[in-house]
């Protein structure tokens, strides 16, 4: 339950002909339809664009810490840095059927921050909850925060006003 923006996107393995008469699948033995470095790269750069247009529309808030972003070289300044981060990417094998994606999608798509049945207890102005721990081979690990930072935590995976959970956008 740390603070972590992310975005899932299904990328198709592979397109339609240039002459838009038939599919054209990815070659044989090919992974993904772009590499994944390559993918990351483009990946990132659209949304620094993006970012950067949206500042310039004002359409960007800024408060608190990160209230001297409004100002467009502060701005600018920070895209630089960002620009040198990595973007990763994380490719999943493909999906051999519709009901596969669909099954992918709707977990993401319908469901909360944490499922009641993550609770474990309450009690004493403390929440015990259980996590997979990535950093831990994926082990099933028990965690306690004080009741305040919980919900803290817990109201960084609720959207901001004007955001959707489920969308699509054209790069």
């Amino acid at each position: 339950m740390c603070y972590h923006p992310h975005l899932h996107f299904i990328v198709t393995g592979g397109g339609i002909s240039p002459n838009g008469q038939r599919w054209v699948a990815l070659r044989y033995g090919a992974k993904f339809l772009f590499p994944v470095k390559a993918m990351s790269q483009v990946m990132r750069g659209k949304f620094i664009e993006k970012l950067r247009r949206a500042h310039k529309r004002g359409e960007l808030r800024f408060e608190g810490d990160v209230a001297p972003l409004v100002d467009r070289e502060a701005f600018e300044r920070f895209l630089d840095e960002l620009a040198k981060k990595a973007f990763v990417i994380y490719n999943k094998r493909p999906f051999g059927t519709p009901e596969q994606v669909i099954a992918y999608i709707g977990r993401y798509t319908h469901r909360v921050a944490i499922s009641n049945y993550r609770l474990l207890d309450i009690e004493d102005g403390q929440v015990q909850f259980g996590y997979r721990d990535n950093q831990d081979g994926g082990k099933q690990k028990t965690m306690e925060l004080r009741a305040c930072e919980f919900i803290r935590r817990f109201l960084l995976h609720v959207l901001p006003e004007g955001f959707k959970k489920v969308g699509t956008t054209a790069f």
